[in-house]
Parts: C-alpha cells; structure tokens; sequence
C-alpha cells in the first residue's frame, strides 16, 4: 500500500492519496479543487486513480471530487447516510457510487469500509483502510472533520452558516454517540484527519499530522467526557466564528461544484482602465501586504493582503455574484498564480482581470491623491478616544472576553453591511487582536467614504499588556454559541 498525505497550507486541509503498488490503481480522499496534484503524485509513483470519495459536504473549500473524477475518469463514492436535504444533488450522476454505512469499495488490494459517523455534519463518514494483501484488520481510519488530533469536529456549522436551527445541540449529541462507537476501536489503529491547526472546522486540533486512537482515547479532551450533556455544553462552548463563506460553500458542495478543466489566469489590464473602474464601484482588490497598502494606496481599492488568511478574509468579503479585479505585485514570481490558485480552492471564480503595481505608479504620475492608513498606538488611543469612534472589529468570543470600555463592537466579516451604523463626521480608530484585522477594515471604511481612519498598531493584545482597562460581557449575558 502506498500512502500519500497532500495538505493544502492556506486551508489547514488535508487530503489522501491511497494507491495498490500490485494493481496500480488509487484512491484519492477529501481531494480540493486543485486536482492537477493529485494527477502528478499518482503518475510521478506509476498510479492510475480510479476512484475518488469525500467524507462530508465541506464547508471550507470547493470540493475537488467532481473535477478529479472528470480529468481521470475516476469513480465517486458519495455519502447516503444524511437526511433528504443533505444528499448530494449530484448523486444520481453517471459514475456516482452511493456508500450506506460499512458499505466497502476497493482499489486493487486496498479495502476501504464507510462507517457512518455524523456530528460534525449528519451525512459524515469515515474510512477504515485495510492492505488486505498483508492484513485482514485494518491500518488505519481516514475521519475527515470527525476526529482530529487532540479535538473533535464542530457541530455547530450547520446551525452557524446553513442557518439550520436547533442542528448545534442535535448535532453534538450525534458526535457524542460516534465518538463511544470510536473507542471501541484499537489502540494501534492510525488517525488520519482532514484537518490540522488553522483550520475553523474546530477550537483546538494539533499540526500534529495524524495520531492513533490510543493516544486520542488518552489525551483527547473529548474522550475524557463520559455525560452527554457535559460534552454538548464543552464542544459548542467556544467555538470560533466560521468565515462566511462557508454557507455558500456547504450549498455548492452538496449540488455539485461547476468543472473547471483547465484553468486560465485572468488578463492583466491596462493602467489607465484603473480609475473608470473604480467610479463605476467595482470592486478592486489591493493583495500587498498592509504596511505597503497603508503607505500608499489608490483611493477606493480595498486591502485584503495575500498571507495565511487571505482565503478566509476574500471568502468573507468578497461577492460571489459579481465580477472583481486584483491588484498584486507581479514582481514576485508567481504570485499572480499563487493568489488566483486561493480564490479558486473558495469557489471565487470571477476573477476579471488583474493590474500590477504600476497602476499605482501611473496614480502618482498623473498627480492624483495617494489614501494612506494613519497608524496609532495603543497609547495615544488611551488619551484621545474620548473624541474617537474606537471600532473593535474581532469576533464575538474575543469581544465577550475583554474589550475596550466604550468600544463599538463590529466583526470584520460584517463590517461592509453595517457600515452605515458607524458616524461619517467623526474620526474611527479600529483594532482587532494584532492588528490584521483591523488594516483590512481600514481600507473597507476608507472605501465606503469614511476620511478619518486609523489603524491601532498591536491591537488589543497590546492594549491589555499595557494594563489600560478593560471590561468583559458577563457570562449570563453571553449567548450560547
């Protein structure tokens, strides 16, 4: 048996590639929409994929199971263990496979078994991997967004971003129920996640990359939960705010991702088109890093800088439904590539056309007004934010914990609706944690006509090192989330 782990950085993703040395045939699982990788991994060790599955409708990340199936010609096996309005609208396709659970498939000698194992979503399923030509147990079991290292899958995605009412604690109690099934089995049985550390599908997982269900059943927090009521208030207690995309992802996902074939870099555009654009409202996306952004910047563009939550803030900002154009400094090597690449793994298809940094250039030439984002220290927050708006843009968790005395509290993935709660007449000092947050925000306000804009350098982890007050929401006044 030959197995191959691909994770995806940006997304903290996970996917596997289990191929037959004897028959030359593999399986791919959890594959994202990149699937040029997996053709290349499958050739470069002389395999042949011929079939493809995925353990849940993700939430995260388009799913790359129907454009893999399509480039190789790969069989599907799809979940039917969900309720009606959680299977797959592309079930019914040619060259779809519909797996119940223990249902079993193979790939030359390799033996995989579904098993049922709903929480995280209803319709999940894990895989026990068995090389039945060297064994007749199996090795080890794939388990998606069910079990990670040292955490367990959220099951309140469907309540937070499908909007599905009630689904939180029915879903915690499903996760319960899956997890007494799960320690059951062998202490030497290999764990391997569809998640590691970054990733929003859970509040505590390791980048530790796979584990075993001995160690898990030791030190997994949830494993150490024996009343059901005790572990659905600890699983939803804390649990991050997901990126707002992922209801838009979970619905494409369940009806069947579009096939994208080959994909095409968008088309670089000529400078001077720059400034028409912008007063026609579309939307122009500045990628550089937000020291540079807020040094000097073209009025009306919004900052989402290309790092390590770029995907989640361009999932959260951006419009599905309309057309936008990038701004990246094309003098790094394949960063146009690169940033493309990101926007497609989210299902950001419409990309319409991209300006290097000499439109910024030609800006300057042609005498216009520069935007700059004014830098304030925590410091100087605390002597003038009498006369401010102090806008914390972090998520509710964060907020409830300890915020600002008199601060408006605005998450950053809600900022663009609600812009209009905030004074235009007066100045708007924003801060998230560090200050990522916040720069984005920044040039969201700046955009929407707001002058007078700073940024507070060091957030409010630095407000707190400095020991300047700060109060919390009590708890009885917190929601449950």
């Amino acid at each position: 048996m030959l197995f191959i782990r691909l994770f995806d950085e940006p997304l903290a993703q996970a996917s596997y590639l289990i191929g037959c040395s004897s028959s030359g045939e593999a399986v791919v699982v959890d594959p994202n929409r990149d699937a040029s990788q997996y053709i290349a991994t499958a050739e470069a060790h002389g395999l042949r994929i011929t079939a493809v599955t995925e353990t849940h409708i993700h939430a995260d990340f388009v799913s790359g199971t129907r454009e893999l199936a399509a480039r190789t010609g790969a069989t599907m096996y799809l979940s039917a263990a969900g309720p009606p309005e959680w299977q797959y609208g592309f079930g019914g396709e040619r060259g779809v496979v519909l797996l119940a659970d223990r249902d079993t498939f193979r790939v030359g000698y390799i033996e995989l078994r579904a098993v049922h194992t709903p929480g995280h979503t209803p319709e999940h399923l894990s895989f026990l991997v068995t090389d039945t030509a060297a064994a007749h147990e199996p090795m080890g079991i794939v388990t998606g967004d069910f079990v990670f290292v040292n955490d367990v899958g959220r099951p309140d995605l469907l309540e937070k971003v499908a909007h599905r009412v009630g689904t939180a604690d029915g879903g915690a109690r499903q996760l319960f129920r899956s997890l007494q099934w799960f320690k059951t089995l062998p202490d030497h049985l290999q764990i391997w996640p569809g998640h590691g550390a970054g990733s929003a599908c859970g509040k505590g997982m390791s980048s530790v990359p796979q584990s075993t269900v001995g160690y898990e059943r030791r030190f997994n927090w949830a494993f150490e939960v024996t009343d059901e009521a005790e572990f659905v208030r600890r699983v939803l207690e804390g649990q991050p705010e997901p990126p707002r995309y992922f209801g838009h992802m979970k619905n494409v996902n369940r009806d069947g991702p579009p096939v994208l074939g080959a994909i095409a870099l968008p088309e670089r555009m000529a400078e001077h088109l720059l400034p028409a654009l912008l007063a026609s409202g579309t939307i122009i996306v500045d990628t550089r890093p937000a020291a540079d952004f807020g040094t000097g910047h073209i009025p009306g563009t919004i900052n989402i800088p290309y790092n390590k939550s770029f995907t989640s803030w361009a999932g959260s900002l951006l419009s599905y439904d309309r057309d936008f154009y990038l701004l990246v400094d094309a003098a790094h090597a394949g960063m146009l590539e690169r940033i493309v690449q990101s926007l497609l793994m989210i299902g950001l298809d419409r990309v319409a056309g991209y300006f290097g940094t000499e439109a910024l250039a030609l800006w300057r030439r042609e005498g216009r007004p520069v935007g700059q984002v004014a830098q304030m220290s925590v410091t100087d927050l605390a002597h003038k934010r009498a006369g401010l708006v102090v806008l914390d843009v972090r998520g509710r968790n964060e907020w409830d914990a300890g915020h600002i005395p008199g601060a408006v509290h605005i998450p950053l993935a809600e900022l663009s609706d609600r812009v209009s709660e905030l004074p235009a007449d007066q100045p708007i000092a924003i801060h998230c944690q560090g200050g990522g947050r916040s720069a984005i925000a920044a040039s969201l306000l700046q955009a929407a006509g707001h002058r007078e804009v700073s940024n507070v350098t060091g957030g409010f982890g630095e407000w707190s090192k400095t020991g300047l007050p700060t109060e919390n929401t009590p708890l009885q006044a917190r929601t449950t989330p």
